[in-house]
């Protein structure tokens, strides 16, 4: 089954469908989607190192914009599908806390998180919900979802084929290695931060 879809991937990437198709992960993964658009951009990056860069803006782009709807569901929706949501990914027990933090800190919050395995939903969402500046939260959702998906196109275009055969040969290890992280964002989002 991960043969078939690490496949699928590397056939889409070279697909006039493909940016439409990682920026619609990238979009739901701001603000509601589990998976992170890394298990589409690495791929499709290996596969055609000359789009690195149309995938990374495309992941950026989508990511920012799915961001602001995560701000507006904590903006004007905490008490219903936020609220859900924050509860869903086992956050609910912290959302006031992290409320609090978030009127000395959101900027910071932001930046780093946005780097993460931390899910970016958690921050879109909360960050609405502290009616946090919408136009420091743009800023910075497209400072540090650049920086992450710009930098991870860099290296994959420069060590393509090395990376491309590790991931090839090791295509297990590395999804669980990758599931891992993603559930590990979420311990660390429920349990420490």
């Amino acid at each position: 089954m991960l043969r078939r879809f690490y496949d699928w991937t590397i056939n889409l990437s070279n697909s006039r469908h493909a940016p439409a198709a990682l920026a619609a992960v990238s979009f739901a993964e701001s603000s509601f989607f589990p998976i992170p658009p890394d298990a589409l951009l690495v791929p499709m990056c290996l596969a055609n190192r000359a789009r690195c860069w149309t995938y990374a803006l495309s992941c950026t782009l989508a990511s920012v914009i799915g961001g602001m709807l995560g701000y507006a569901i904590g903006y004007w929706l905490m008490d219903t599908l936020g609220g859900w949501i924050i509860e869903v990914y086992g956050y609910a027990s912290k959302i006031e806390a992290f409320q609090e933090t978030y009127q000395q800190w959101g900027l910071w919050i932001i930046l780093i998180k946005g780097l993460t395995p931390i899910p970016y939903k958690l921050v879109t969402i909360a960050s609405g919900a502290a009616h946090f500046n919408l136009l420091v939260f743009t800023l910075a959702s497209i400072a540090t979802r650049g920086a992450r998906f710009f930098l991870i196109a860099a290296l994959l275009r420069r060590y393509g084929e090395p990376i491309r055969a590790f991931v090839e040969e090791r295509l297990v290890l590395i999804t669980w290695v990758f599931l891992f992280a993603i559930i590990g964002g979420f311990l660390i989002a429920k349990y420490v931060v």
